[in-house]
Protein backbone atom coordinates (compact mmCIF):
# COMPACT_ATOMS: atom_id res chain seq x y z
CA UNK A 1 0.00 0.00 0.00
CA UNK A 2 1.51 3.36 -0.97
CA UNK A 3 1.70 5.51 2.02
CA UNK A 4 -0.28 8.96 2.42
CA UNK A 5 2.52 11.83 2.57
CA UNK A 6 -0.09 13.88 4.41
CA UNK A 7 1.17 11.65 7.23
CA UNK A 8 4.33 13.14 7.29
CA UNK A 9 4.29 16.51 6.28
CA UNK A 10 1.39 16.55 8.96
CA UNK A 11 3.55 14.36 11.94
CA UNK A 12 4.67 17.59 13.94
CA UNK A 13 0.74 18.98 14.26
CA UNK A 14 -1.31 15.61 14.38
CA UNK A 15 -2.84 16.09 17.47
CA UNK A 16 -3.80 19.62 16.51
CA UNK A 17 -7.02 19.97 15.16
CA UNK A 18 -8.26 23.25 12.63
CA UNK A 19 -11.15 25.00 11.34
CA UNK A 20 -12.16 25.78 7.70
CA UNK A 21 -14.42 27.83 6.08
CA UNK A 22 -15.78 27.60 2.63
CA UNK A 23 -17.03 30.52 0.71
CA UNK A 24 -18.39 31.32 -2.55
CA UNK A 25 -16.82 34.08 -4.84
CA UNK A 26 -20.10 35.00 -6.55
CA UNK A 27 -23.66 35.62 -4.57
CA UNK A 28 -26.29 33.45 -5.53
CA UNK A 29 -27.46 30.29 -5.16
CA UNK A 30 -25.95 27.36 -3.75
CA UNK A 31 -26.19 23.64 -4.21
CA UNK A 32 -24.06 20.60 -3.41
CA UNK A 33 -23.91 21.64 1.04
CA UNK A 34 -25.43 18.52 1.99
CA UNK A 35 -22.92 16.45 -0.05
CA UNK A 36 -20.34 18.47 0.64
CA UNK A 37 -21.13 18.27 4.31
CA UNK A 38 -21.24 14.06 4.24
CA UNK A 39 -17.83 13.90 2.91
CA UNK A 40 -16.29 16.02 5.84
CA UNK A 41 -18.19 13.99 8.00
CA UNK A 42 -16.77 10.84 6.41
CA UNK A 43 -13.36 12.44 6.72
CA UNK A 44 -13.80 12.68 10.46
CA UNK A 45 -14.40 16.43 10.13
CA UNK A 46 -17.09 18.15 12.60
CA UNK A 47 -19.46 20.17 10.99
CA UNK A 48 -19.54 23.66 12.64
CA UNK A 49 -21.99 25.38 9.84
CA UNK A 50 -23.67 24.74 6.81
CA UNK A 51 -26.10 26.73 4.44
CA UNK A 52 -28.82 24.99 3.53
CA UNK A 53 -29.71 24.10 -0.78
CA UNK A 54 -31.44 26.09 -2.28
CA UNK A 55 -30.46 28.92 -0.19
CA UNK A 56 -29.02 32.47 -1.60
CA UNK A 57 -25.97 32.98 -0.03
CA UNK A 58 -23.57 36.28 -0.23
CA UNK A 59 -19.78 35.93 -0.35
CA UNK A 60 -19.10 36.74 2.86
CA UNK A 61 -20.13 34.74 4.85
CA UNK A 62 -19.32 30.92 4.75
CA UNK A 63 -21.60 28.36 3.29
CA UNK A 64 -19.32 25.72 5.19
CA UNK A 65 -17.25 25.03 8.26
CA UNK A 66 -15.73 22.38 9.12
CA UNK A 67 -13.44 21.12 12.28
CA UNK A 68 -10.65 18.61 11.95
CA UNK A 69 -7.34 17.48 12.04
CA UNK A 70 -4.79 18.91 9.28
CA UNK A 71 -4.75 15.52 7.45
CA UNK A 72 -8.50 15.72 7.56
CA UNK A 73 -9.08 19.29 6.86
CA UNK A 74 -6.58 18.93 3.62
CA UNK A 75 -8.10 15.91 1.93
CA UNK A 76 -11.32 17.87 2.46
CA UNK A 77 -9.96 20.89 0.29
CA UNK A 78 -9.84 18.34 -2.47
CA UNK A 79 -13.06 17.05 -2.37
CA UNK A 80 -15.59 19.17 -0.67
CA UNK A 81 -15.26 22.12 -3.14
CA UNK A 82 -16.04 19.90 -5.94
CA UNK A 83 -19.42 18.81 -4.30
CA UNK A 84 -20.95 22.38 -4.47
CA UNK A 85 -19.11 23.99 -7.59
CA UNK A 86 -20.66 22.43 -10.62
CA UNK A 87 -24.04 21.83 -8.84
CA UNK A 88 -24.61 25.63 -7.79
CA UNK A 89 -23.42 26.29 -11.32
CA UNK A 90 -26.45 24.70 -12.37
CA UNK A 91 -28.70 26.11 -9.77
CA UNK A 92 -28.40 29.24 -10.61
CA UNK A 93 -28.62 28.77 -13.99
CA UNK A 94 -31.95 27.50 -13.65
CA UNK A 95 -33.03 30.36 -11.72
CA UNK A 96 -31.95 32.40 -13.97
CA UNK A 97 -33.35 30.64 -17.00
CA UNK A 98 -37.17 31.10 -14.98
CA UNK A 99 -36.46 34.59 -14.54
CA UNK A 100 -36.20 35.06 -18.05
CA UNK A 101 -38.94 32.82 -19.00
CA UNK A 102 -41.57 34.83 -16.20
CA UNK A 103 -44.12 33.69 -14.03
CA UNK A 104 -46.20 32.40 -17.16
CA UNK A 105 -44.14 29.62 -18.65
CA UNK A 106 -42.42 27.17 -16.41
CA UNK A 107 -39.05 25.64 -16.82
CA UNK A 108 -37.67 22.41 -16.72
CA UNK A 109 -34.32 20.37 -17.84
CA UNK A 110 -34.81 16.91 -18.73
CA UNK A 111 -31.22 16.11 -19.80
CA UNK A 112 -29.64 14.90 -16.90
CA UNK A 113 -30.83 11.86 -18.29
CA UNK A 114 -27.74 11.86 -20.92
CA UNK A 115 -25.19 12.73 -18.17
CA UNK A 116 -22.94 9.52 -16.06
CA UNK A 117 -25.15 7.71 -14.01
CA UNK A 118 -22.86 8.49 -11.36
CA UNK A 119 -23.81 12.33 -11.40
CA UNK A 120 -27.11 12.25 -11.86
CA UNK A 121 -28.96 12.59 -8.98
CA UNK A 122 -26.55 15.57 -7.90
CA UNK A 123 -27.83 17.15 -11.23
CA UNK A 124 -31.45 16.61 -10.75
CA UNK A 125 -31.33 18.07 -7.12
CA UNK A 126 -29.29 21.30 -8.66
CA UNK A 127 -32.07 21.90 -10.96
CA UNK A 128 -34.78 21.20 -8.70
CA UNK A 129 -33.03 23.77 -5.69
CA UNK A 130 -32.74 26.06 -8.57
CA UNK A 131 -36.21 26.44 -8.63
CA UNK A 132 -36.92 24.08 -11.56
CA UNK A 133 -37.93 20.31 -12.44
CA UNK A 134 -36.62 17.72 -14.58
CA UNK A 135 -40.57 16.18 -15.22
CA UNK A 136 -42.57 17.83 -17.92
CA UNK A 137 -45.55 16.81 -15.19
CA UNK A 138 -46.25 16.23 -11.37
CA UNK A 139 -48.32 14.17 -12.13
CA UNK A 140 -47.29 10.12 -13.05
CA UNK A 141 -46.41 10.54 -17.11
CA UNK A 142 -45.92 8.60 -19.95
CA UNK A 143 -43.01 10.88 -22.31
CA UNK A 144 -43.09 9.40 -25.74
CA UNK A 145 -40.32 10.56 -27.50
CA UNK A 146 -39.49 10.58 -31.22
CA UNK A 147 -37.62 7.06 -30.89
CA UNK A 148 -41.60 5.39 -29.70
CA UNK A 149 -42.67 7.58 -32.78
CA UNK A 150 -40.08 5.47 -35.11
CA UNK A 151 -41.08 1.84 -33.63
CA UNK A 152 -44.92 2.38 -34.18
CA UNK A 153 -44.46 4.25 -37.38
CA UNK A 154 -46.60 7.28 -36.18
CA UNK A 155 -47.70 9.43 -33.62
CA UNK A 156 -51.41 8.30 -33.57
CA UNK A 157 -50.27 4.30 -33.83
CA UNK A 158 -48.00 5.32 -30.75
CA UNK A 159 -51.07 6.81 -28.49
CA UNK A 160 -53.22 4.28 -29.75
CA UNK A 161 -50.04 1.52 -28.36
CA UNK A 162 -50.41 3.42 -24.71
CA UNK A 163 -54.73 4.18 -24.69
CA UNK A 164 -55.17 1.00 -22.32
CA UNK A 165 -52.99 2.73 -20.03
CA UNK A 166 -54.93 4.31 -17.75
CA UNK A 167 -53.95 7.24 -14.85
CA UNK A 168 -50.94 8.95 -16.82
CA UNK A 169 -50.27 12.12 -18.57
CA UNK A 170 -49.83 11.23 -22.05
CA UNK A 171 -46.49 13.81 -23.25
CA UNK A 172 -45.94 12.84 -27.09
CA UNK A 173 -42.99 14.40 -28.94
CA UNK A 174 -43.16 16.09 -31.92
CA UNK A 175 -40.46 16.69 -34.49
CA UNK A 176 -41.74 15.95 -38.12
CA UNK A 177 -39.00 13.21 -38.36
CA UNK A 178 -41.75 10.47 -39.22
CA UNK A 179 -44.84 12.68 -40.30
CA UNK A 180 -45.19 16.43 -40.68
CA UNK A 181 -45.68 18.73 -37.65
CA UNK A 182 -48.98 19.70 -38.68
CA UNK A 183 -50.10 15.74 -39.26
CA UNK A 184 -48.62 14.62 -35.67
CA UNK A 185 -50.34 17.34 -33.81
CA UNK A 186 -52.93 16.41 -35.58
CA UNK A 187 -53.30 12.54 -34.30
CA UNK A 188 -51.75 13.78 -31.25
CA UNK A 189 -55.00 16.32 -30.52
CA UNK A 190 -57.55 13.74 -31.64
CA UNK A 191 -56.43 11.08 -29.77
CA UNK A 192 -56.04 13.58 -26.91
CA UNK A 193 -52.71 13.44 -25.28
CA UNK A 194 -52.62 16.10 -22.53
CA UNK A 195 -48.93 17.32 -23.62
CA UNK A 196 -47.82 18.21 -26.71
CA UNK A 197 -43.83 18.90 -26.80
CA UNK A 198 -42.38 20.26 -29.68
CA UNK A 199 -38.94 19.56 -30.20
CA UNK A 200 -37.91 20.71 -33.11
CA UNK A 201 -35.77 24.00 -31.40
CA UNK A 202 -37.99 25.98 -34.31
CA UNK A 203 -40.78 28.69 -33.35
CA UNK A 204 -42.72 28.44 -36.40
CA UNK A 205 -43.43 24.54 -35.56
CA UNK A 206 -44.57 25.84 -32.34
CA UNK A 207 -46.55 28.45 -33.35
CA UNK A 208 -48.30 25.98 -36.17
CA UNK A 209 -48.74 23.68 -33.51
CA UNK A 210 -50.23 26.26 -30.83
CA UNK A 211 -52.55 27.72 -33.47
CA UNK A 212 -53.52 23.99 -33.95
CA UNK A 213 -54.60 23.19 -30.25
CA UNK A 214 -56.67 26.39 -30.57
CA UNK A 215 -58.75 26.16 -33.56
CA UNK A 216 -59.10 22.37 -32.10
CA UNK A 217 -61.08 24.34 -28.98
CA UNK A 218 -58.19 22.11 -26.91
CA UNK A 219 -56.00 25.33 -25.30
CA UNK A 220 -57.72 25.13 -22.28
CA UNK A 221 -57.13 21.23 -21.85
CA UNK A 222 -54.05 20.63 -23.69
CA UNK A 223 -50.18 21.39 -22.56
CA UNK A 224 -47.80 23.18 -24.84
CA UNK A 225 -44.20 22.38 -24.49
CA UNK A 226 -41.34 23.47 -26.60
CA UNK A 227 -37.30 22.30 -26.74
CA UNK A 228 -34.93 21.82 -29.32
CA UNK A 229 -31.14 23.63 -28.45
CA UNK A 230 -32.49 26.67 -26.46
CA UNK A 231 -30.02 29.26 -24.98
CA UNK A 232 -30.51 31.64 -22.26
CA UNK A 233 -30.58 34.72 -24.88
CA UNK A 234 -33.38 32.66 -26.82
CA UNK A 235 -35.60 32.49 -23.63
CA UNK A 236 -37.57 35.81 -23.31
CA UNK A 237 -38.42 35.59 -27.34
CA UNK A 238 -39.61 31.90 -27.20
CA UNK A 239 -41.10 32.73 -23.91
CA UNK A 240 -43.58 35.59 -25.51
CA UNK A 241 -45.31 32.83 -28.04
CA UNK A 242 -47.84 30.59 -26.90
CA UNK A 243 -46.07 27.93 -24.70
CA UNK A 244 -47.06 26.59 -21.40
CA UNK A 245 -43.33 24.85 -20.70
CA UNK A 246 -39.64 25.47 -21.94
CA UNK A 247 -37.23 22.17 -21.83
CA UNK A 248 -34.03 23.73 -21.27
CA UNK A 249 -30.87 20.96 -21.33
CA UNK A 250 -27.16 22.26 -22.50
CA UNK A 251 -27.64 26.14 -21.58
CA UNK A 252 -28.48 24.68 -17.90
CA UNK A 253 -26.11 21.54 -17.61
CA UNK A 254 -23.36 23.43 -19.33
CA UNK A 255 -23.22 26.17 -16.76
CA UNK A 256 -19.64 27.49 -15.69
CA UNK A 257 -18.60 25.85 -12.23
CA UNK A 258 -19.42 28.59 -9.07
CA UNK A 259 -15.78 29.61 -7.74
CA UNK A 260 -15.05 28.15 -4.30
CA UNK A 261 -12.48 29.20 -1.42
CA UNK A 262 -11.31 26.90 0.91
CA UNK A 263 -9.43 28.73 3.65
CA UNK A 264 -8.26 27.61 7.34
CA UNK A 265 -8.47 30.21 9.64
CA UNK A 266 -5.42 31.54 10.97
CA UNK A 267 -6.91 33.30 13.86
Amino acid sequence: MIADLRDTIFVSVADRFYVADVRVTSAGVICGIERAAQKAKDLGCEVLHAAADGDEVGIDKPVLTIRGTAKAIAIAEDCVPGAIAKPSGISRAMRRAQQLAGSRVRVVSGAAKKMPEEVKDQIRRAVHRGGGSGRISDKPFLYLDKNYVRIFGSVRKTLEAVAPMQGYVRAIQLRGLVEDIAAEARAALELGAEILMVDSGKVEDLDLVSRMVRDAGRRDVTTIAFAGDIAMDDIPGVAEHDVDILDIGRAILDAPIVDIKFDVRTD
